[in-house]
């Protein structure tokens, strides 16, 4: 699959909020929790620009990413991808990137699903193995 990444202007956060909430539709609902106003809200007044990268395929918004560099690991703190391109192969191909830049520095990978997201599984067939769990996240980390 062709795609590129860019970095993310701040006019567009409104339109990564927007995909945010479209991706994480389904596993919101299967949780009981789905409020589009309360995930919009979250991710905008969290937004950091020049953490956020955002992934393109034929000239059109296809995902974004946010990984936070600390002390001891990075973290992948959003990865979404457009419902409609998701089962593609693009999201795995988005991840390896990210865990080889982890592994270059020599630091392990960490981030948190919703509880009950078919993301667990996707990034567990990453590697990535949980660490903990909390109320409405489970924990994982890629060395």
């Amino acid at each position: 699959m062709n795609y590129r990444i860019f970095e993310v202007e701040e006019g567009e956060k409104e339109a990564l909020a927007e995909l945010r909430i479209a991706a994480m539709q389904p596993s919101l609902e299967a949780v009981g929790r789905y409020d589009p106003d309360r995930a919009s809200s979250r991710f905008l007044d969290n937004f950091r620009r020049e953490l956020t990268r955002k992934i393109e395929v034929n000239g059109g918004l296809a995902g974004f990413y946010v990984v936070k560099e600390n002390t001891d690991h990075l973290y992948l703190e959003h990865m979404y991808i457009h419902p409609e391109l998701q089962g593609n192969g693009l999201g795995s191909l988005i991840l390896k990137g990210i865990i080889v830049e982890a592994q270059e520095r020599g630091l392990p990978l960490r981030l948190g699903a919703l509880r009950g997201s078919r993301s667990n599984q996707f990034y567990q067939s990453h590697g990535f193995v949980q660490t903990h769990e909390e109320e409405w996240d489970i924990y994982h980390e890629c060395r």
